[in-house]
């Protein structure tokens, strides 16, 4: 092989392992959860979604991104029709059945797992690694868990107080011990009324509130969801929460998406209930 063909042959050769490495990288990607939505354009790879689901809104930008879908299930018409090199999917969150319909098109799947806050870095490096934007990933995995940390630190020697959170109101429904939300009331120094319920979002009755003697009542706002009619709370004074009217309100955008904008949501709340425990211990 003269030396002209042999630099001709590795140039070629690399050419080849440049694409294949390429092609590892998706360049249309559906997102099929609004928290996958906004990890992907916190790590700067945003521009590559072609599509994904309802109430998946922030950005401003994720609102031009076309919907094939949302909670009761995807549309697979529009999944073929938008011809995605890759489909991320929420494990906890997507249809099973809408999962195995992707799979037998021969469409890649990746799967975002959301069980425990401190998941979320893990979940920022993994899609990092799949969309070439490695660097800002884990710059903003490492500030996760600087922010996580100081949350902890800030509040893990406070005083306790009791405390219900509404995630519901009709059918009333609350957390257990066993969910990520119940984490978050954790790093904020506080105790779970219904920690042991046996199912991890039960549904409950004001009779069980009642007897629960909450002293705060947390009531998560969820902008991008239609509210039902409230609790009139009010009513019930024979609750400590109610007779001091110690009510917070969260941002349930932030607190129940499993993305980098979640710590805003803890912190959010952790000064309100911090506020709600100096009110108490005033009386004392």
């Amino acid at each position: 092989m003269t030396r002209h063909i042999w630099w001709l042959f590795m140039g070629l050769l690399l050419s080849a392992s440049s694409f294949a490495q390429e092609k590892k990288q998706p360049s249309r990607i559906i997102a099929l959860a609004p928290h996958i939505v906004e990890n992907l354009y916190a790590i700067g790879a945003g521009d590559k979604i072609v599509g994904t689901v309802e109430y998946a809104d922030y950005p401003e930008a994720a609102n031009r991104i076309p919907r094939i879908g949302g909670y009761h299930g995807i549309q697979l018409e529009k999944v073929l029709a938008l011809a995605p090199d890759l489909v991320i999917v929420w494990k906890n969150g997507n249809k099973e059945a809408d999962i195995e319909k992707i799979k037998s098109l021969g469409i890649p799947i990746a799967y975002s797992v959301s069980k425990d806050i401190r998941q979320v870095p893990t979940e920022l490096i993994k899609l990092g690694k799949l969309t070439g934007h490695e660097v800002q990933a884990e710059q903003l995995a490492d500030k996760f868990n600087t922010r996580y940390q100081n949350i902890i630190n800030q509040y893990h020697d406070k005083v306790a107080v009791d405390v219900f959170y509404q995630l519901w109101p009709s059918p009333l429904m609350t957390i257990n011990g066993k969910t990520w939300i119940h984490q978050t009331l954790n790093m904020c120094g506080v105790r779970n009324v219904f920690a042991e319920a046996t199912t991890d979002y039960p549904q409950i009755s004001l009779e069980n509130v009642i007897a629960k003697h909450p002293q705060v009542i947390i009531i998560p706002n969820e902008k991008a969801v239609k509210q039902p009619q409230q609790v009139q709370w009010q009513k019930w004074t024979e609750i400590p929460a109610v007779k001091h009217k110690q009510y917070i309100e969260v941002d349930a955008d932030l607190l129940h998406r499993f993305s980098t904008r979640m710590l805003e949501g803890v912190q959010d709340m952790c000064d309100k209930l911090h506020a709600s425990r100096n009110y108490y211990g005033k009386r004392l």
